[in-house]
């Protein structure tokens, strides 16, 4: 332990805090731009910067470890005639356009000039000087460089988190900027639309494509019938936003501000996860069944799962000889848009050229997804638009709508209903309880050997964690299973997707099924969440999907009732001919860079 003073109060820190957390500790707040929890330490902002008594110069806080007798002021008139002067510097190089800016209100530099009262004007403004570019051509996000202030914190995200490196520093000096490979558009780079970037900017340089004018004008076009879909994390997410400490659940409250938005139907993305699970589910016993009985070496193993699309871009990237092993369900998300404009518009009776289908999502990468050329088996577009859930919470603010005195009401028939089991697909590790859950009732007509359902060997916030589930008492058709050791990993945050995937790869691990989701804790922590976002609101989160699920009535996939009916109705069985037309789908190798 290390003994030190800050602003003249004595504390007591473990070796090797820094003096950024030691003042936490005594709830002093430092300001800071460039640093982050979930990023390591790089010190380029400043503002951070407190007075060591006995130093020649202002240290960094979030750099400078704490020493035994130190003494630190974290607000003397030095520190604060400094950190404005910092933020006086940094916003001469920036797009101070904030009323028209869509991080106005949210962004952490605005912030701090208020804070400091920053306004003087002590140095020339430069942005009209500079050559600076708006890149929109993703549909995911918008790069604007006019406001990056280069803290790197989106490069340290692409690096440190994601693995992926679409993001790096190029230049020197006045011409530094933050830069894609060559310079080139996001859409043709290596970047996975994940949006970790987007949720660690403080300012407005990454935001996400912004789809709420469109969708306005199809809720109040009368000719349109208008469909929304909700993601499981948006509702362990959407209260954040409007006010809410981190995990609350508000899943009624939230299908009582999309009716009074004036949707025509909101109905559930878990209805189409609970499908997933079905297909999926069959897709997996149907491939080891091809290779334990039938001997087929073509038949790829280990399968991975295909629900999140940052997952999916980043394989057809970076590990293209495993886009085989892929399974070729669809996401939930597309599952849903394919069926709102086929079974749902045949049961209503709607002419599906006017459905707009709409989705809520945890994630920037849905909006690329919804775009692929692959997503349109209904004749159609299947998701017309995607909004994330900061765009939803803008949204409802826009209507006037008091939130947190809505009445909680249930969603709409017809792909509104769902079990636990989908709810989990919001946490990492939950595609595969899910699957586990149904799949070994399937073999063996007994629930899984675990308490109350809860596999929790596929749970936590490791980067990569294994389980084995050994299959005893098969049903006779499934004997070929009988002994067998299923063997399956979880990865999150597509930096621990490629260790999994190497390793696969030079075959030092052996699995049947893998599930990996591009966010760090899955879709709870998707890029389109609100923000800020760190390891302890994830895991919040978390808790709060976990609870929703235990409070089900229903809780494995195989017993939805709508499920049933779908399959009995339009779908015939899992895997069937009109399933694969619908609800399957095939990916492509992209260049790496």
């Amino acid at each position: 332990m290390v003994n030190l003073k800050i602003n003249g109060l004595p504390v007591q820190v473990q070796e090797g805090t820094t003096i950024l957390d030691a003042a936490k500790s005594l709830n002093f707040r430092i300001p800071t731009l460039c640093y982050h929890q979930d990023l390591c330490v790089a010190g380029n902002c400043r503002v951070c910067v407190v007075e060591q008594v006995g130093a020649k110069a202002l240290v960094a806080s979030c750099a400078t470890p704490v020493s035994d007798g130190m003494e630190i002021n974290t607000n003397t008139l030095k520190v604060r005639t400094a950190r404005k002067h910092i933020i006086e510097l940094l916003l001469s190089e920036h797009n101070a356009d904030c009323t028209k800016c869509y991080k106005n209100g949210a962004c952490e530099l605005q912030t701090l000039a208020n804070e400091y009262s920053v306004g003087d004007h002590l140095f020339i403004d430069l942005p009209g000087l500079a050559k600076r570019s708006v890149d929109i051509t993703s549909p995911s996000l918008i790069k604007d460089d006019s406001k990056c202030i280069r803290c790197q914190r989106c490069v340290r995200t692409c690096a440190e988190l994601q693995g992926v490196n679409a993001l790096a520093v190029a230049y020197k000096g006045h011409e530094q900027k933050i830069s894609s490979f060559f310079d080139k558009p996001m859409h043709e780079v290596v970047c996975t639309n994940c949006g970790q970037c987007i949720n660690r900017c403080p300012t407005g340089a990454l935001v996400e494509r912004n789809y709420i004018d469109e969708v306005w004008n199809a809720i109040l076009d009368p000719e349109k019938h208008v469909v929304v879909q909700t993601a499981p994390a948006v509702r362990v997410g959407l209260g954040e936003a409007l006010g809410l400490s981190a995990g609350h659940r508000v899943t009624g409250k939230m299908v009582a501000a999309l009716k009074r938005l004036g949707f025509d139907s909101v109905l559930d993305t878990d209805f189409t996860a609970d499908l997933t699970i079905m297909e999926e589910g069959t897709e997996l016993l149907t491939r080891l069944k091809e290779v334990l009985v039938n001997k087929n070496e073509k038949v790829a193993l280990p399968m991975t799962t295909s629900c999140s699309p940052g997952w999916i871009k980043f394989i057809e990237h970076t590990f293209p000889e495993f886009l085989p092993n892929v399974s070729s369900c669809k996401s939930p998300q597309q599952m849903f848009g394919a069926l709102a404009k086929t079974y749902y518009a045949q049961k209503r009776g709607i002419d599906p050229s006017k459905i707009v289908s709409i989705s809520i999502m945890p994630c920037t990468a849905k909006k690329f997804e919804a775009d692929r050329p692959e997503m349109r088996s209904s004749g159609y577009k299947d998701v017309d638009y995607v909004l994330t859930t900061r765009e939803l919470a803008r949204m409802i603010r826009q209507a006037g709508i008091d939130f947190a005195k809505l009445e909680p009401v249930s969603y709409d028939s017809i792909m509104g209903s769902s079990t636990g089991a989908a709810v989990i697909f919001g946490a990492t590790g939950g595609v595969m309880e899910a699957a586990l859950r149904t799949a070994y009732e399937i073999v063996t007509g007994r629930e899984v050997p675990f308490k109350d359902l809860n596999i929790t060997a596929v749970r936590g916030m490791e980067g990569v964690r294994t389980a084995s589930v050994k299959i005893d008492g098969t049903k006779p058709e499934w004997n070929f299973l009988e002994g067998v050791e299923l063997k399956c990993a979880v990865a999150h945050g597509l930096v621990n997707a490629r260790e999994l995937m190497k390793s696969v790869k030079e075959g030092k691990a052996v699995y049947h099924f893998i599930e990996i989701m591009a966010c760090p804790g899955g879709c709870l922590g998707g890029g389109g969440q609100p923000i800020p976002t760190n390891a302890e609101i994830r895991q919040k989160r978390a808790e709060a999907i976990y609870d929703e699920d235990m409070n089900m009535v229903l809780r494995k996939s195989h017993e939805n009732p709508e499920i049933t009916q779908i399959y009995k109705e339009f779908l015939g069985k899992p895997n069937s001919h009109k399933s694969h037309e619908l609800l399957h789908t095939h990916y492509v190798e992209r260049r790496h860079y």
